[in-house]
């Protein structure tokens, strides 16, 4: 992966000198109440194999979870929200002058926002084509202004500067890693639209060179960061409620909610978000006190469950992952209970190992009974997962399967980095608010 990561840094490089920056800080008062319109997201169709699409959603949800693990008149913004088939959701966002509307994936473990961009755009080992891929032309924006390495807004490192990037003018380079995929560019400042009301001087990075992506997408960081997309808003909340989706790329949305208001919100349970690990900065942290299957307090670690100092430990709410993550000694706990209380179900070691789930099982013609999962957090804030909500079937065939990621095959008992990490297939049918005024987490069940 050196070679690669590399190559990216170098071609950055040959682009940088080709331009210059100013940018201005000041962002406009928003309006009490903005709404973005309705519209459809599509990716390219998973594999109408179930069992090699349940590998493919294996793949990147181990994938995911190693980058969080070891990578280092109402107040209020609506934004039609859809899920694609890899587990993400979008949402539509117009940068620039004129408006160039693209397809943002809104990811709560990201820090920044960026897009494809330049019409020479191409990405390297990736499933897709550089052609198939929707990008942002700056040399058509009359808002663009592009980042140096003075401007106090780069915060990133400028080789060319030799260590006084104060009075250097040098591109400010943007580079951020997913998994085993990344992105390398520039960063500019943009006006970002809405129906009624325009923001400027967003921080959006300019992505010229992909490394092994899966997505066509552009990425809306929502994670705990200044550059973050409802920190530069200036939001004091945002909220989303996800729809039940089959990872079809149906128009099966919902509204993402940017608030301007400060406050509870009516029907809410909250938790506090815990202070950052330094080494997980950008992510959102919350102490569970116990974990519960069906009516099972199950017998977990309170190591595992609250962070220590150095990030181990605790729980991560992470919009990005579609199933979510247990360490490998809470994974063993949590899927032993469950073989007990789904004992009258024949389980499928085939599917098992073809898919790289487990446990799985055969619910062909009989009644499906699954366990809710139960999460107890500090403050009193109790969230119930129902079982066809952790559970990913497979109707084709009549299967289903526990598709929690984890890293049970690994002989250190405790990894670095959160225990547990909610995916956004769990928070589906919950109103889900990341209250950023306050540092907490507020959530009720209902239908989305």
């Amino acid at each position: 992966m050196a070679p690669s990561i590399s190559l990216l840094l170098s071609f950055f490089i040959l682009f940088s000198h080709l331009f210059s920056a100013s940018s201005s800080e000041e962002i406009e008062n928003t309006p009490l109440t903005i709404t973005l319109p309705l519209t459809p997201t599509f990716t390219s169709k998973p594999s109408m194999d179930p069992m090699l699409f349940l590998q493919e959603l294996a793949s990147e949800s181990k994938s995911r979870a190693h980058l969080l693990k070891y990578g280092k008149s109402s107040p209020l913004v609506k934004s039609p929200l859809y899920p694609i088939v890899y587990g993400g959701h979008t949402i539509s966002l117009s940068f620039g002058t004129p408006p160039q509307k693209l397809s943002y994936l809104v990811d709560t473990g990201s820090h920044v926002v960026w897009a494809p961009c330049t019409t020479h755009y191409r990405c390297i080992n990736c499933s897709y084509s550089a052609k198939e891929v929707p990008f942002f032309k700056p040399q058509l924006s009359t808002s663009l202004n592009t980042l140096n390495c003075k401007n106090p807004r780069c915060t990133s490192e400028c080789p060319r500067c030799k260590g006084n990037p104060k009075n250097c003018p040098q591109i400010c380079p943007f580079f951020v890693q997913y998994g085993t995929g990344a992105e390398a560019g520039y960063y500019l400042s943009e006006d970002l639209h809405f129906p009624e009301k325009i923001l400027h001087n967003i921080l959006v990075g300019c992505a010229t060179i992909g490394l092994r992506e899966i997505s066509t997408f552009a990425m809306g960081g929502f994670g705990r960061s200044m550059f973050s997309l409802p920190v530069q808003m200036g939001v004091k909340k945002f909220a989303y409620c996800l729809k039940s989706h089959y990872f079809d790329n149906t128009r099966n949305s919902s509204n993402l909610i940017f608030d301007y208001r400060d406050g509870d919100t009516k029907g809410l349970s909250y938790t506090p978000f815990l202070k950052n690990p330094p080494d997980y900065p950008i992510y959102y942290y919350l102490v569970v006190k116990n974990l519960m299957l069906g009516k099972k307090i199950l017998p977990i670690s309170s190591k595992y469950l609250a962070p220590g100092s150095n990030g181990s430990g605790g729980l991560v709410i992470d919009s990005g992952f579609a199933f979510g993550y247990m360490a490998g000694p809470v994974f063993k706990i949590v899927t032993n209970e469950l073989k007990k209380q789904m004992y009258k179900y024949k389980r499928s070691r085939e599917v098992e190992e073809l898919s790289g789930f487990t446990p799985c099982y055969n619910f062909t013609g009989r009644k499906i009974e699954i366990p809710d999962l139960i999460y107890h957090f500090t403050g009193g804030a109790t969230m119930v997962v129902p079982g066809n909500r952790y559970f990913r079937f497979i109707p084709q065939i009549g299967f289903g399967c526990f598709p929690v990621t984890t890293d049970a095959a690994k002989t250190l008992e405790f990894t670095p980095g959160p225990s547990l990490i909610l995916g956004n297939y769990m928070q589906v049918n919950h109103y889900i608010e990341f209250d950023l005024k306050n540092d907490r987490l507020g959530f009720r069940q209902q239908t989305c």
